[in-house]
């Protein structure tokens, strides 16, 4: 970075943590705590904002998600985490240029320029739904995914699977021990339909175009022919595609979820401790785990956040054995 680069930061960080969600704030609680200067970069819009609570989180099952971040930033910042409520909109890597230089620069949308010697990218992920209307108007609260996170709360009622791909017998599989009340709409592998009928699974041809709704609340699926599954929750595969954009301005390398051979979604590659393929550059969460659940995330945020620590360390014991080694070489020079 010139000087001239360094006089149009507003802060340099050791870390500039982009999303601000289990991930993030996890990795930003752990640096912090190591006592490096970190920013958390988030623009409040969650994957898991619809879903009215978090489950499977131990002593914070049934939290709702806005609550959960919220204690998250307070014990973050309670270390010193800094945070700011905007969009990382653009970085490039800038060449370091001495000990604890900055290798990053970021370009947020309030028009700021943060610089940052690591960066910790936990921006979650997208869900591509299914084309059927009114569909994304029920997402997180009775049209589900998962049922470890949404099971219980929909246990013995009358659920609908829209087919979408491999994944379909599978998750029918799945759900029909939350319900025995389960009927999949459209077409399913033929080898899996014998299992699906011993599980009790009602399987009914045709194509779901449109969420039927009775005062606001979900009642059913209607199929293109203009029959109506009744059903009070419905079970979609969306394709989880990676929110890879700043990434991508890197060149960090994604990869395709493929799942029986069908392209399922997106996600950026990554060793296990969250570092990927660009030096500097880590990442948690969704962006690398489609299938992780928030506490995974969680989880995912303190390894990554671990692996930067040892890495900064490292970088600042090399500089300070080379000043050391100079120092004593200056003063042989001297005689």
């Amino acid at each position: 970075m010139s000087d001239d680069e360094e006089t149009t930061m507003d802060e340099t960080y050791d870390v500039v943590v982009v999303g601000g969600g289990a991930a993030g704030l996890s990795g930003a609680l752990c640096l912090a705590r190591a006592r490096r200067s970190v920013l958390v970069v988030d623009d409040a819009t969650p994957r898991n904002a619809r879903a009215g609570h978090v489950h499977n989180f131990l002593t914070r099952d049934g939290t709702p998600p806005a609550e959960l971040v919220a204690i998250g930033r307070a014990e973050a910042a309670g270390y010193g985490a800094a945070f700011r409520d905007a969009t990382a909109t653009a970085v490039e890597a800038v060449a370091p240029g001495g000990d604890r230089a900055a290798r990053f620069a970021l370009t947020l949308s309030d028009g700021s320029r943060v610089a940052a010697r690591r960066l910790l990218v936990t921006t979650g992920l997208a869900d591509e739904l299914p084309d059927v209307e009114g569909l994304a108007d029920h997402w997180g609260s009775s049209v589900l995914h998962c049922p470890f996170c949404h099971g219980w709360e929909v246990r013995d009622r009358p659920v609908a699977v829209v087919s979408s791909g491999p994944l379909t017998a599978h998750q029918a599989l799945l759900w029909s021990h939350w319900t025995s009340d389960l009927t999949v709409i459209g077409p399913v592998a033929q080898d899996r339909v014998e299992e699906l009928e011993a599980r009790g699974v009602t399987l009914v041809p045709g194509e779901a175009v449109a969420v039927v709704e009775d005062d606001g609340r979900l009642v059913g699926l209607r199929l293109r022919d203009g029959s109506v599954v009744a059903c009070e929750a419905v079970v979609v595969a969306a394709r989880a595609m990676a929110r890879s954009a700043l990434l991508d301005q890197l060149g960090v390398p994604t990869q395709d979820l493929v799942v029986e051979g069908e392209a399922v979604g997106r996600f950026v590659t990554a060793g296990a401790d969250g570092a990927t393929e660009v030096d500097g550059v880590w990442v948690a969460g969704n962006v690398a785990d489609p299938r992780a659940q928030v506490i995974t995330s969680a989880a995912a945020g303190l390894t990554a956040g671990a692996a930067i620590t040892f890495d900064l360390l490292a970088e600042e014991t090399r500089h300070a054995v080379a000043a050391r080694r100079a120092s004593a070489a200056a003063a042989v020079a001297q005689g």
